[in-house]
């Protein structure tokens, strides 16, 4: 009887070991993830039952603000001035779907919480207030991306290279959210039901393009080919490619032809600014498999970048394991086609990464974030991602990109006194090629970058290109953040774009 009741003191006193720990862990390891929780009912009244706060544009424009409702169950209701102008990145924060983008992520802050107390009386009874988020997000620069695009399926991201700091970031299709905050339940409904609702391509407007949806990158992933040699195999900088129209890839007998079917080849940097398909195919053949991934790899390629937004996918470049037995595999990934895929934000870290001297900053939409009586909380510091090259290597990719714009396949795009570095890219989708998606990438001015773009414009005709779908919609943003580095209205910048 005694051992029995030693043996069941032991499971009980076990038991409670397991109790006080679980408390524990929940107490002082959980209770963060556990306020700031989406599910916590706590949080959830709080953020319908108090006003929440602002989200704010960095020219101090409101884009998301709490207004008194009286028709409502909720005395409080969300509006967004900007509209679909900002939906993507800001989100919504509704009764009935919760929160997403940018609400989401900073509902912890954005919800009425207790606030550092300033008096005895406020330790005994502490104030809570909701905290303002200021952006990084140039509306000006949005409206740019927004009219240039006019309406058609496509992702614009502009970011600072040197701070990661994102300038603009707009997609279509998009959505208006103010049916989501409609205290009418069958309007928010029906809303979400339109919202959700997937286009013949996959895309449907509460999604965001610029950092959920991937596609070939096509030539403008060449910048990344070339960067590999310099990287790991520098002698091939130099080599010089025959001059031909089309090469035999190796273990079949595909041809890789060039654009047009016309000639082309010499070094790596001659053939950059005509893109030259057959000679970065063969580079790609030269570099191998190990390099050419790891370069992708080292640019952020299959890592979900670090910003702070949910739903972020990755980019894709295929595992070097798979290219000694799939050489013209290799070739086509060179040349950003086969099964390479890249948003539009990973495009636009791989230009700030050169444009910054090799080092690809951490891309951020929160400016600094403040309390109710304008006392700083946080204010966001800016800090490396990666480091895939060094500066002297990241120098040799600057002159060919400006040859792309001088007298490349970007050439007329762009004014020659931006000193814009471009680099054009057409993908052929799916084995009849019967669309492409059209890219390009560039920074301005190539010799003191302050912007880095990407633009991507998916499934258009086959006869188009990256030059003539995406380059006057980067000319444009390129223009407009030009001008909000000077101080100067970002719109209307040219007869060439919409004002």
């Amino acid at each position: 009887m005694t051992r029995r009741l030693g043996i069941l003191g032991l499971v009980i006193g076990i038991l409670f070991a397991i109790l006080v720990g679980q408390s524990a862990y929940i107490q002082f390891f959980r209770a963060g993830a556990l306020n700031t929780s989406s599910l916590n009912q706590r949080v959830s009244h709080a953020g319908l039952t108090y006003a929440r706060g602002d989200i704010v544009a960095a020219d101090g424009t409101v884009l998301a603000t709490s207004v008194p409702d009286t028709t409502g169950v909720y005395p409080w209701r969300r509006e967004y001035p900007l509209g679909s102008l900002t939906s993507g990145v800001v989100g919504f924060s509704s009764s009935i779907y919760g929160t997403w983008a940018l609400e989401y992520y900073y509902n912890a802050e954005l919800t009425s919480h207790p606030q550092p107390p300033k008096s005895l009386s406020q330790v005994i009874a502490p104030e809570s207030s909701p905290d303002t988020v200021t952006l990084t997000l140039q509306p000006a620069l949005q409206r740019v991306a927004q009219k240039a695009l006019a309406g058609r399926a496509g992702a614009v991201v502009a970011l600072n290279p040197k701070t990661g700091a994102v300038l603009a970031m707009y997609s279509n299709p998009n959505y208006d959210p103010k049916p989501l905050t409609s205290n009418d339940a069958n309007v928010a409904m029906a809303a979400w039901k339109r919202y959700v609702k997937k286009d013949d391509h996959g895309f449907a407007p509460l999604g965001l393009m610029a950092t959920q949806e991937t596609f070939a990158p096509g030539s403008t992933f060449k910048v990344m080919t070339m960067a590999a040699a310099t990287v790991s195999r520098p002698d091939l900088m130099v080599k010089k490619y025959p001059m031909k129209a089309f090469t035999t890839l190796p273990q079949s007998n595909l041809l890789l032809w060039n654009s047009g079917h016309t000639p082309c080849g010499g070094t790596p940097a001659e053939m950059l600014p005509g893109s030259c398909d057959p000679g970065f195919g063969l580079l790609g053949l030269d570099l191998g498999g190990d390099a050419l991934a790891s370069l992708a790899n080292s640019f952020g390629f299959n890592q979900i970048p670090p910003i702070d937004l949910p739903g972020v996918v990755s980019s894709y470049f295929p595992d070097a394991t798979t290219f000694p037995t799939d050489q013209p595999g290799l070739a086509y990934s060179a040349i950003g086609q086969k099964d390479v895929r890249a948003t539009a934000l990973q495009n636009a870290l791989d230009a700030a990464g050169i444009a910054n001297g090799g080092t690809v900053m951490t891309p951020h939409l929160m400016s600094q974030i403040t309390r109710s009586d304008g006392s700083i909380v946080t204010r966001y510091k800016i800090h490396e991602w990666l480091h895939p090259m060094t500066s002297v290597q990241a120098q040799q990719l600057i002159s060919p990109m400006v040859n792309v714009a001088r007298f490349g396949t970007a050439a007329g795009v762009f004014r020659a006194a931006d000193q814009v570095a471009a680099k054009t890219g057409t993908a052929q989708t799916g084995n009849s090629a019967e669309n492409t998606h059209d890219w390009m990438i560039a920074f301005a001015p190539a010799n003191n970058p302050v912007v880095a773009v990407a633009v991507v414009v998916p499934f258009q005709a086959k006869s188009d290109t990256g030059a003539a779908v995406a380059g006057p919609i980067m000319r444009c943003v390129i223009q407009g953040a030009l001008a909000l580095a000077k101080g100067l209205p970002a719109s209307g910048t040219s007869s060439t774009c919409p004002s």
